[in-house]
């Protein structure tokens, strides 16, 4: 857990994270940071409100209920694996599902959404065996299908300490997202978010480096 968060440290890395991204040749006010808040603690929140942020993302449905309730003025996204059966308890207080890659789960949006709801298709665009994600020749049925708004796509790409290794993986999410009209590209952390930028990342997610 990130435990004594230092607005002023956070202010500074999120400057830094930003002229990264110019450094990349996109403006810094296209690409979004969103902080990756699964390992901060509900009471250190504040921190990254004096620090500047504004979008922030949680993995897990009861941790987003409760952070979320208690910490409004934040725009709020969901980006960890979507269980369905947690899409109801996610839908009241995520204004994008980052993470959306199965039938159940377009079903259990049918059944819950509201009118603020909005989706992203998680891609496998490696196609790694086991791995979350669609895959690429099936996003045409799941934007067929869902029942709910899509905006765009989100990927993992698979692990690796070198960025440039993911820059292909980026590459076909963005191009899979302009075949399809799909303005929003939410894919790289904190690793690697230089080369997602680049590669036409609209939202980057990021933890470590936002708070160390």
């Amino acid at each position: 857990m990130f435990i004594g968060l230092d607005p002023e440290r956070v202010r500074a890395n999120l400057e830094r994270i930003r002229a990264t991204i110019a450094d990349t040749g996109r403006e810094p006010d296209t690409v979004r940071v969103l902080a990756a808040v699964k390992y901060v603690e509900a009471e250190e929140l504040g921190a990254l409100r004096e620090a500047g942020v504004t979008l922030v993302g949680e993995n897990r449905a009861q941790e987003l209920e409760t952070k979320a309730g208690a910490h409004p003025e934040f725009e709020w996204h969901f980006i960890g694996q979507l269980q369905s059966r947690k899409v109801k308890q996610i839908v009241p207080y995520a204004t994008l599902i980052h993470s959306v890659a199965s039938e159940s789960a377009l079903k259990q949006l049918a059944l819950h959404h509201t009118p603020a709801t909005r989706i992203l298709l998680e891609v496998n665009v490696a196609e790694e065996p086991g791995k979350a994600g669609i895959a690429p020749d099936d996003l045409p049925r799941y934007l067929d299908e869902a029942p709910v708004p899509v905006i765009g796509l989100m990927t993992m790409p698979p692990f690796t300490p070198d960025p440039e290794l993911s820059r292909p993986h980026f590459a076909r999410l963005a191009a899979l997202a302009a075949q399809h009209d799909l303005p929003e590209l939410s894919m790289g952390t904190s690793q690697d978010f230089a080369v997602a930028a680049a590669e036409g990342a609209t939202i980057v997610r990021i933890g470590t480096t936002l708070y160390t």
